[in-house]
């Protein structure tokens, strides 16, 4: 349905759903016997140059990687044609993949000397190899997924301040020991305050405290393991592993705990656990949830 309506969506989804035929494409690079176009002679990586020729219309500005991508992709093709012993539709394809222009002919030139050797192991083909442009995608994928990141952990924390009403002045009214010397811009030292918002009622105050002083300097190494926690662990793992992830004190457990005390005495947390109902708590929780109170 996505694909049907390419035209209709916006351009950095549309850009999404081009990178992912591309990189479909890539992984059967290799593969001269899978096609996905009805001209059989297409091979995978001829058909993943159509969707990168794509990406490219849709950048606001050619970078040098795009270039380096483009022109490894074309070697590559002819290159994988003579490693199967193709030679004859390595050259069908040059005459396909290739335009007249200035800037082509260097490189099809090339690359017919090439296929006229019929020597797949010519320094051109080794120097350019498809490691190298795995390599290339790798980097460009990396720099795509960083542009438009879905930011998870910074929706969620706001949703969880507009829920709590507190609106902008919780930026003013959390306090981080941040100084003012510091490279940080205001935007990264909202996302921190608003991060912290939700650590808090995650982790629990105390955690939360300790985090916030030994990762605050280093504030990439925090978003991605505060980001792992939630996505991994929180939302996928809760329901099985509920010991690891409590949910805060209820006001019945608190009372069971007390009377536990009451009966047992401190000290007896795996007693006062057995006997007592407590939500898939540890007799660890016990004791320091006894502490708190």
């Amino acid at each position: 349905a996505l694909i049907n309506r390419l035209s209709k969506i916006p351009t950095h989804q549309k850009k999404t759903v081009y990178l992912c035929q591309l990189l479909i494409r890539i992984a059967e690079g290799k593969n001269l016997e899978c096609h996905f176009d009805n001209d059989q002679r297409i091979s995978p990586l001829e058909s993943a140059l159509s969707f990168w020729i794509l990406l490219e219309r849709e950048e606001i500005k050619l970078e040098k990687i795009h270039e380096d991508i483009h022109c490894l992709i074309q070697i590559q093709i002819v290159a994988v044609h003579m490693e199967n012993g193709y030679f004859r539709e390595a050259a069908e394809v040059l005459e396909r993949l290739f335009t007249d222009s200035d800037s082509d002919k260097p490189l099809r030139v090339k690359l017919a000397t090439v296929i006229k050797s019929k020597d797949p192991y010519v320094p051109l083909l080794q120097s350019f190899s498809y490691n190298l442009l795995i390599s290339k995608i790798k980097s460009y994928v990396e720099l795509y997924m960083k542009e438009n990141e879905t930011n998870f952990l910074i929706q969620a924390a706001t949703k969880q301040v507009e829920s709590e009403g507190l609106g902008a002045t919780a930026l003013q009214n959390k306090t981080v020991n941040v100084n003012e010397n510091d490279k940080g811009n205001l935007e990264t030292k909202e996302r921190f305050v608003l991060s912290i918002i939700l650590l808090r009622d995650v982790l629990g105050q105390h955690l939360c405290s300790l985090i916030t002083r030994v990762l605050y300097k280093n504030f990439l190494l925090y978003c991605c393991m505060l980001s792992l926690y939630i996505n991994t662990f929180l939302c996928s793992y809760n329901q099985y592993f509920p010991v690891f992830f409590p949910q805060r004190w209820t006001y019945k457990e608190d009372l069971e705990l007390k009377s536990g005390v009451k009966e047992f005495g401190v000290g007896n947390w795996a007693k006062i656990l057995v006997h007592g109902d407590f939500n898939n708590r540890t007799s660890v929780m016990l004791k320091d949830r006894w502490r708190t109170l």
